[in-house]
């Protein structure tokens, strides 16, 4: 197994992206901890990762809190004894529409959710990489923050945020030999947030019209997205740091 024993946690595991991501690391060996708000999705998960062979608890925790995010880093290390990666999943975006028409707490929620989580991820977990000697995080970004569209400003920027946030700290924190990396998925229709990227309700006509700028003619799955992490959590990864991998089937080019 390629992380047999690794402890890694992955935030917003609870459904979605989230979810597929927790599960592919559990099927390589390592002792998952799922965080997510949804206490009953999280608790799902980790139940088929078990019924699976996998090892995987769960730990409700708010990205957007301090006492929240120690609390969860803390409960890796107890349970586990240790912290070698943390995937920042959680995310969050506004309604597809004019810039002006979002709101000031919807803006408050996108930034919190998908920005201050990596700031708060960064302040609480650093410190327990770095009694482990090193380790990683994925931060999973979005093509919005390469090639935004009109309709995602607020969300686009966010994304553009995580990108930097995440090489800036590959080259700080490169000499405690903890790696940043950051993935940037296409669309998911299948999760929660696919509506809101679509500024309304998923038909056939609204999917057939984004497909078709994927060079690859379909959609990314989480099963896309939890390859990549793995990889990146992996030891085969370890000279990797300061890289954003789009998971997008060219849409980017």
């Amino acid at each position: 197994m390629r992380i047999q024993n690794k402890s890694i946690i992955v935030t917003g595991a609870g459904g979605g992206i989230g979810e597929g991501i927790a599960k592919r690391l559990a099927e390589e060996g390592a002792w998952v901890l799922v965080n997510d708000v949804n206490a009953e999705g999280g608790e799902r998960v980790v139940a088929e990762i078990v019924a699976n062979g996998g090892k995987a608890s769960f730990f409700a925790a708010d990205v957007t809190r301090s006492a929240d995010m120690k609390a969860l880093v803390d409960a890796a290390v107890a349970r586990h004894g240790k912290l070698d990666a943390m995937v920042n999943n959680a995310g969050w975006t506004h309604r597809n529409q004019p810039a002006l028409d979002v709101s000031e707490d919807e803006f408050d929620r996108c930034y919190a959710v998908n920005v201050k989580s990596i700031y708060l991820a960064t302040v609480h977990a650093v410190p327990a990489l770095r009694l482990n000697g090193g380790g990683s995080f994925v931060n999973i970004a979005s093509t919005a923050g390469v090639r935004p569209r009109p309709g995602l400003t607020w969300y686009n920027g966010s994304k553009g945020a995580v990108i930097t946030t995440s090489k800036s700290l590959a080259a700080e924190l490169g000499p405690d030999n903890i790696r940043v990396n950051c993935i940037n998925p296409v669309m998911n229709p299948s999760t929660g947030l696919g509506a809101s990227f679509a500024g309304g309700e998923l038909t056939e006509e609204r999917l057939t019209k984004f497909r078709s700028t994927i060079p690859l003619g379909r959609f990314s799955t989480a099963q896309d997205v939890g390859n990549a992490v793995l990889y990146l959590v992996s030891d085969e990864a370890e000279f990797i740091s300061g890289v954003c991998l789009e998971v997008d089937g060219a849409r980017c080019v």
